[in-house]
C-alpha cells in the first residue's frame, strides 16, 4: 500500500482528520523562479530582460527573495552578475547560508544552459504573485465589509484603489529606504539633465512654463477666477496644446458643460469659426470646407471628455485609474471643484470640510497616478467688493483654505477688462484689450510670477502674448478681441474678422 492509500485508509478510519488533498496553498512557481534566478546568473541578456518586471516580493520561495535581492543590488550599482558576485553579495548581506550556500547557487545555474525564454518564465511568476496579491486583498475586503463601523464608499474606493495597484503590477510598499530614494532621485535628475526642453508636460504657453518647467507628475494644480473670467477657456487651451499638438492623452472631466458644448468651443478655437456659426450652423460654403480640413487634428487627439454631472470624488478616483489603465492619460484636468461631491454616506460636516476632503482626495489621485492634475475653482465675492485693485489674492479662494495647503500650484486668471478697465496697472499703462494674466500666487517648487496671455473672446481661446510692431498688427489684433468683454465672452459673438478691414482702416487714417 502506497502513502496516499495509506492516508485515506487513515481518513476514513479518523473523520476528524483533514484531507490535504482539499486544503489550498497559495498559487506558486517555484520551480520556474529556480530556472529565471540561474539563467540571471550565467547571461547577462536574462537580468535585462526580467529586471524590471519582476520585484523581490514577486518570489514565493524566502531564499529566492534575498538571491534576488542581490542581484538586483549588484544591477544597480552596475556590478558584473554572475555566481561568483552574487554569493559575494549575499555574503556581505549575512544571508549566504541562508539560502543554502554556493552549493544552492551551483545547483540553481546548473538547471539553465542559457536565458531563452527567461522573459516568459518571468510573467508566469509575476502571474503568480499577481494571484497571490489578489487573494490578500480579498480576504482583506471581506474582513473590511464585515466591520459596521466602516463606511461603504470608503470600502469601495479602498478596494478598487488596491486593485488599481495590483494592475499595475505594483503592490505599494510601506516603507522605502533613503539609500533607494536617494538611487530614485538622482537616476530622475539624470533623465532630466539628458532629456531635451521641460521635464514636465508643456502647457503651451511659453512663459508659463519657463516658471513651471512643464506640469510635474503628482502635483495638483488650482487655476482659480471669478465667473466669466475664462477657467474653462484657459484650461481647454492647454488640453488642446497638450493632446493636439503633442499627443500627450489628456482627461478632461466637465461637471459645468456638456461634452458637445466643450468640443464646440475646441472645434471653435482651432478652426477660427465662432462658436455662434457653429450652434447655427449658419456656415458659408468655404467654411465647411475650413471646419472639415481643420478639425482633422482634433478627431486624432487623445482628449478623452467626461461631462457626468455631480461627479463624486470617488466616481472620478475610480474613473481615472480606468483612464490610466487603458488609455495611458498623463494629465487630468477637473472643470470644477466647487461642483464636486464627496459621494460619502457619511456626512463630512459643513460644505467646506466637504471642499477640504475633496481638495485631499484630488492631490491623493495625483500622487497615486503620478501625473498632474489641474482643478478650476471658483473665487468669493470678497473680489468684487475690495477697492482698487482686482487681482485675487488667496485669501480669495472659495469655501476652503485646504485647497491653499492642498495644492502645488494655486494660479489666479485676472482681465482688467472685464471689469471695463483699459490699462494695466503698470508703469508703461500699456492697453490692456485682449489681454489676460495668469497670476502665480503659490508654487511649492518653484518661482512666482505673473504671466500675461492674448484671450481671443469669441472663440474662447487663451494664446501666448506676442508684441506687435507695427499700426497694422496692433489694429488687427484689437479687432480680433473686441467681443473680448464679460457680455461676449459667453461665445454669443458671432463677430468674424477680414485682415482687409483693418489693413484698409489702417491705410486711411
Amino acid at each position: 500500500m502506497n502513502q496516499r492509500d495509506k492516508y485515506k485508509s487513515l481518513q476514513v478510519n479518523n473523520p476528524g482528520v483533514i484531507s490535504l488533498e482539499k486544503g489550498k496553498i497559495p498559487p506558486q512557481a517555484i520551480d520556474l523562479e529556480e530556472v529565471v534566478l540561474g539563467a540571471m546568473m550565467i547571461d547577462k541578456k536574462g537580468v535585462d530582460e526580467v529586471i524590471d518586471i519582476l520585484s523581490v516580493e514577486s518570489f514565493y520561495k524566502e531564499s529566492h527573495k534575498y538571491i534576488f535581492e542581490s542581484i538586483l543590488q549588484l544591477f544597480e550599482g552596475s556590478q558584473p552578475i554572475d555566481l561568483l558576485t552574487v554569493s559575494s553579495q549575499l555574503r556581505k548581506n549575512k544571508r549566504l547560508d541562508i539560502v543554502g550556500g554556493d552549493f544552492y547557487l551551483i545547483g540553481l545555474t546548473q538547471k539553465v544552459s542559457s536565458s531563452a525564454h527567461i522573459e516568459f518564465h518571468a510573467r508566469i511568476i509575476l502571474q503568480k504573485f499577481i494571484q497571490r496579491s489578489l487573494i490578500k486583498i480579498s480576504n482583506e475586503i471581506i474582513e473590511d465589509s464585515f466591520d459596521e463601523s466602516q463606511d461603504v464608499f470608503d470600502l469601495l474606493d479602498k478596494a478598487e484603489s488596491k486593485l488599481y495597484d495590483v494592475t499595475q503590477g505594483n503592490i505599494k510598499k510601506s516603507t522605502e529606504t533613503a539609500q533607494d530614494l536617494v538611487f530614485q532621485a538622482k537616476k530622475k535628475i539624470e533623465e532630466i539633465s539628458n532629456r531635451e526642453g521641460l521635464s514636465g508636460i508643456s502647457s503651451g504657453f511659453e512663459k508659463v512654463d519657463k516658471i513651471t518647467s512643464g506640469w510635474q507628475e503628482s502635483d495638483l494644480i488650482i487655476v482659480a477666477a471669478r465667473p466669466g473670467m475664462g477657467k474653462t477657456a484657459l484650461t481647454l487651451s492647454m488640453a488642446r496644446n497638450i493632446a493636439v499638438n503633442q499627443n500627450i492623452p489628456v482627461a478632461f472631466f466637465s461637471l459645468e458643460m456638456s461634452s458637445v458644448q466643450l468640443i464646440t468651443r475646441l472645434i471653435s478655437s482651432e478652426t477660427g469659426l465662432s462658436s455662434d456659426k457653429l450652434r447655427t450652423g449658419k456656415l458659408e460654403k468655404h467654411e465647411w470646407e475650413q471646419l472639415n480640413v481643420k478639425v482633422k487634428s482634433l478627431e486624432k487627439a487623445p482628449l478623452y471628455i467626461d461631462d457626468t454631472p455631480s461627479l463624486s470624488i470617488f466616481d472620478l478616483r475610480a474613473k481615472a485609474r480606468r483612464l490610466a489603465s487603458q488609455n495611458g492619460i498623463k494629465l487630468i484636468i477637473v472643470d470644477y471643484l466647487q461642483l464636486m461631491t464627496s459621494g460619502s454616506s457619511q456626512k463630512p460636516g459643513n460644505r467646506e470640510q466637504e471642499i477640504s476632503m475633496i481638495s485631499r482626495n484630488l492631490k491623493a489621485l495625483a500622487k497615486e497616478l503620478a501625473i498632474p492634475v489641474i482643478a478650476l475653482s471658483q473665487l468669493s465675492r470678497a473680489v468684487e467688493t475690495r477697492g482698487g485693485s482686482k487681482r485675487p489674492l488667496l485669501s480669495d479662494l472659495r469655501e476652503s483654505g485646504a485647497i491653499e495647503q492642498d495644492a502645488d500650484i494655486v494660479s489666479f486668471i485676472y482681465r482688467p477688462e472685464y471689469y471695463k478697465i483699459d490699462e494695466w496697472d503698470d508703469d508703461e499703462r500699456t492697453p490692456c484689450e485682449g489681454q489676460a494674466e495668469l497670476i502665480i500666487a503659490k508654487h511649492r517648487n518653484g518661482g512666482l510670477g505673473n504671466i500675461r496671455l492674448k484671450f481671443i473672446g469669441y472663440l474662447g481661446k487663451f494664446e501666448n502674448l506676442e508684441v506687435f510692431d507695427s499700426p497694422f498688427d496692433a489694429e488687427f489684433h484689437s479687432k480680433m478681441n473686441a467681443a473680448a468683454n464679460d457680455d461676449t465672452f459667453s461665445d454669443d459673438s458671432n463677430m468674424q474678422i477680414d485682415p482687409n478691414d483693418a489693413f484698409e482702416s489702417s491705410t486711411e487714417e
